[in-house]
């Protein structure tokens, strides 16, 4: 099996292959093909049907970030870690600041690899980029080559346009402005085509997508081509996909991040070496603020019209710890269920993603997730958990994210420390009661019961005693080795049910699992945070309380309070943005941020936020928490019970004094109500990272290749 090494043979390289039929479950074979086996170009882009199977290629390219290896890495901000045996993973990699890794370590999607180069999933974002680039170059070149209707060229150039911004753009988030390549370049040619900054490269990326918008079909069973793929189209690119990634676009190159760059850039390549962020969080572009909050407010406004597809996904629960949704009017089970978003159970490893995704790659063949992700976040004390020790964990910096039930935030940031929010009425003898419905979902905490009664008959006796989590500080399950640093685990993206009892990892659940690039819930918050910079440039409320003329059917506090109304629940409640938080640009700003900390937790953009915040160096954002408390109430305590004998070391110590007690207080109370003491915050990680680490570095041998391509400032 032969790759590409360096960026000339990514840009350059001669492989042009076809990939074979209009489904978009075509095999990766070039991957097993030498670079010398070419399909001839008059085969490749003679007629449609042969130019498609060109593109369906680039599909299977998508990087799917949670598989990419057997335990990968992809939440590299504040909000997650690895205990030691996951210490190789990239995550603790950006904590020690050691970003040269990713070009050594393979158990991560930016560029790692699979054992197993034929799957989609396996594939890396680097590797992939240059490749999909080259064959969206290839194909828009040759498009008059097609002999078809006018209606299938432009389906065929919608796709290349649009994927050639979008592979830019994923590549620019990490490593900045890079050379915008829009052409096939001859292979036997060194390129000289210089960096651009990031808000250079953007605007090709938005000329890209705006000619991807005007050849796009909103519906792609609706077009003669279309219809030859009838109920299978869901996952190819169309025009609100254009149109939200162009808004995502101007977004990114608003954020306060780019706009310093631009600045102080030097020979196209940005340079903040030696300056400070502190302060300047707050100072977005406003030109570019104002193009992204129009583009998405109109994407808004068509998913809140409903004449799009995309809507967002229910959250009515009968059982919200364990992801049972409720009923629907009829007695069947809710099927666009949150949850159902990020993984799907019984139903023949169906693509996750409801109504709410926007844009996703292709799903990894049957029975990945069980050996790629299933197993990566719970427990692996007594085997509870199979597999290796490796366990994906929240911080305690991203439980604290969720709020409370009345709307308001636990701490405030003030000076580059938390500051405890007394208008939230956060009670930390009782830290996890009235608090958003979404830490009910997404977080497991002290007392929750992570094997259910079904499970509970395959449990051997070691396992039975961990029913129920035992996550305060020195309980079973606080183990660094081998359960959790931070207090909690997280089930958000793979259900809790996934342990030794219920199995749900087993061949007959069909657990299939997959996050998407884009979800409709991210419009909303992308819109709202636009208009905030808008109101922080002008230092206006009326910014972000108005409705535009380009969104009349929602303000950006409209846009947030509906992410709020969606989980809000008899049981459940929650309220708006309370009143303090609007009036001024900058708290409003504030509340925005914090909500896509929410909404969007452990999806993988933490860290790509916080880096276009300018916040990425800033404290309290460098240094990762754990929470550390008391058992209260969580049994009663009977004496009169007796043990074995082996219940007791060669000292006559206890080796299972929790024996004593009965769990009849877990079995009766609802966790979230459960009493703690000495709730305190420990830290567990400092990151030191400097300006240089903004940016991630391009490989050295690359930028030796010629004088235009220069490395990023620092490395």
């Amino acid at each position: 099996m032969k790759y590409y090494n360096n960026i000339k043979s990514l840009l350059c390289g001669s492989l042009l292959l076809l990939a074979g039929g209009a489904s978009l479950t075509s095999c990766t074979d070039w991957l097993d093909k030498d670079p010398e086996s070419i399909v001839a170009e008059d085969e490749a882009f003679k007629n449609y049907r042969n130019f498609q199977g060109y593109i369906e290629e680039i599909y299977d390219c998508i990087p799917d970030v949670q598989k990419v290896n057997y335990c990968t890495s992809w939440n590299w901000g504040d909000d997650a870690v690895h205990n030691p045996e996951g210490f190789a993973h990239m995550d603790h990699q950006v904590d020690l600041g050691n970003y040269r890794n990713i070009w050594s370590n393979s158990q991560q999607w930016l560029n790692g690899s699979g054992s197993d180069g034929k799957w989609a999933h396996k594939h890396s974002l680097w590797k992939a980029s240059w490749y999909c680039i080259r064959k969206c170059n290839m194909g828009i070149e040759n498009i008059n080559s097609l002999v078809g209707t006018d209606e299938e060229r432009e389906l065929l150039l919608g796709q290349m346009y649009f994927f050639r911004a979008w592979w830019h753009f994923e590549l620019m988030t990490f490593f900045g402005g890079l050379p915008y390549i829009d052409k096939a370049l001859d292979a036997e040619d060194i390129p000289q085509l210089p960096r651009l900054s990031f808000q250079e490269c953007a605007d090709r990326c938005a000329q890209d997508l705006e000619l991807a918008y005007n050849y796009l079909p909103s519906d792609w069973d609706a077009t003669l081509a279309g219809m030859q793929t009838s109920g299978s189209n869901q996952l190819r690119v169309n025009k609100y996909m254009a149109l939200c990634y162009l808004g995502k676009v101007y977004l990114w190159a608003s954020s306060p991040l780019m706009k310093e760059f631009e600045k102080t850039k030097n020979g196209g390549v940005a340079q903040l070496l030696n300056a400070s962020s502190n302060g300047k969080t707050y100072d977005y572009d406003v030109k570019y603020a104002k193009l992204a909050a129009e583009t998405l407010g109109k994407a808004l406004d068509m998913a809140v019209k409903g004449t799009v597809p995309y809507k967002l996904a229910d959250y009515k629960y009968d059982n919200i710890y364990d992801h049972v949704a409720a009923k629907t009017s009829d007695g069947e089970d809710a099927t666009n269920n949150y949850s159902n978003i990020f993984y799907t159970t019984k139903n023949n490893w169906s693509m996750p993603g409801v109504s709410e995704a926007i844009f996703r790659g292709v799903c990894p063949p049957v029975n990945s997730a069980p050996w790629n992700c299933a197993k990566l976040f719970g427990p692996k004390v007594a085997g509870l958990v199979e597999h290796d020790n490796i366990i994906h964990q929240p911080t305690a910096n991203l439980v604290d994210q969720y709020g409370m039930a009345n709307g308001q935030p636990i701490y405030l940031v003030r000076n580059g420390e938390y500051v405890r929010n007394p208008d939230s009425k956060w009670d930390p003898e009782h830290p996890f009661k009235n608090r958003d419905p979404r830490f009910y979902h997404d977080i497991v905490f002290d007392g929750f019961q992570y094997v259910t009664e079904t499970g509970l008959d395959k449990l051997n006796a070691e396992q039975k005693k961990l029913q129920y989590c035992d996550l305060y500080t020195g309980g079973a399950m606080r183990s660094v080795d081998n359960a959790s640093s931070t207090g909690y685990f997280i089930q958000k993206l793979v259900p809790h049910q996934c342990n030794i009892g219920d199995k749900w990892y087993d061949w007959d659940w069909a657990l299939q699992t997959y996050i998407p690039y884009m979800r409709l819930a991210d419009v909303y918050l992308m819109y709202a945070e636009a208009r905030a910079a808008i109101a922080c440039a002008n230092n206006s409320t009326n910014d972000f309380k108005e409705k535009p003329s380009y969104c009349p059917t929602m303000s950006a506090v409209d846009a947030i309070n509906a992410l709020r109304d969606r989980v809000n629940s008899m049981d459940y409640p929650m309220e708006h943005i309370p009143a303090q938080f609007l009036t001024s640009p900058k708290s409003f700003m504030d509340e925005v941020r914090r909500e896509r900390a929410v909404e969007l937790s452990f999806e993988g953009f933490r860290w790509n936020d916080l880096q276009r915040w300018l916040l990425l160096t800033e404290p309290p954002y460098t240094v990762k928490y754990s929470h550390e408390f008391e058992r209260l109430e969580w049994g009663k305590y009977d004496p009169s019970l007796s043990f074995e004998k082996n219940n007791y070391d060669d000292k006559g110590k206890q080796l299972y004094p929790e024996l004593r007690y009965t769990w009849d207080w877990y079995k009766t109370h609802d966790p979230k109500d459960a009493k703690v003491g000495n709730f305190h915050r420990k830290e567990l990680i400092t990151r030191r990272l400097e300006s240089k680490h903004y940016w991630f570095p391009l490989p050295d041998k690359d930028t030796y290749l010629y004088e235009g391509y220069k490395q990023n400032p620092g490395w």
